[in-house]
């Protein structure tokens, strides 16, 4: 249950709330990946994927877009600030475009775009009810002191869902 913090007035209302039940991180998706029939150990695989990131971010900063196929694809931008005009130190005029230097550059972003394999669909997941991480946790403590019932009404803290 929660409330929309746009219309705090309205009635609350139940929400989804989406559990990961994990993190695959680069070692366990290479054995997975490799246990799928692979010619390629989870070693090699790792060892792939490490140079790819490597190369990746070469060439990132020489100016290019990724494009993986069903990956998806990886482009670079910018946050600058614009230049005005001004005049230099001897009140000669300096164009906008003289006085933009590099220190207009605020930040190098890299935006990913899903590519045709990664189309998430609703229908590509399996939704089911569970109780909350909050509730779980405090069943299963209660459980280990030999209780029969749980409270988790205790107000929620960051992370526990």
């Amino acid at each position: 249950m929660q409330k929309n913090p746009a219309h705090p007035d309205e009635p609350e209302k139940a929400y989804a709330r989406l559990q990961l039940n994990g993190v695959l991180d680069i070692n366990a998706l290479a054995a997975h990946m490799s246990a799928h029939n692979s010619i390629y150990s989870k070693g090699t695989i790792v060892g792939i994927i490490t140079d790819m990131c490597a190369c990746i971010k070469e060439a990132i900063t020489e100016g290019n877009a990724i494009e993986l196929g069903d990956l998806g694809r990886f482009t670079p931008s910018i946050t600058c600030e614009g230049a005005l005009p001004t005049t230099d130190q001897d009140g000669n005029p300096v164009t906008a475009m003289e006085a933009f230097t590099e220190a207009n550059i605020k930040q190098v972003n890299v935006n990913y775009e899903l590519g045709a394999g990664l189309d998430f669909r609703r229908d590509d997941f399996d939704f089911e009810y569970t109780t909350s991480r909050k509730a779980q946790a405090a069943a299963k403590k209660a459980q280990k002191k030999g209780q029969q019932s749980a409270d988790w009404s205790e107000p929620e803290e960051e992370g526990d869902e």
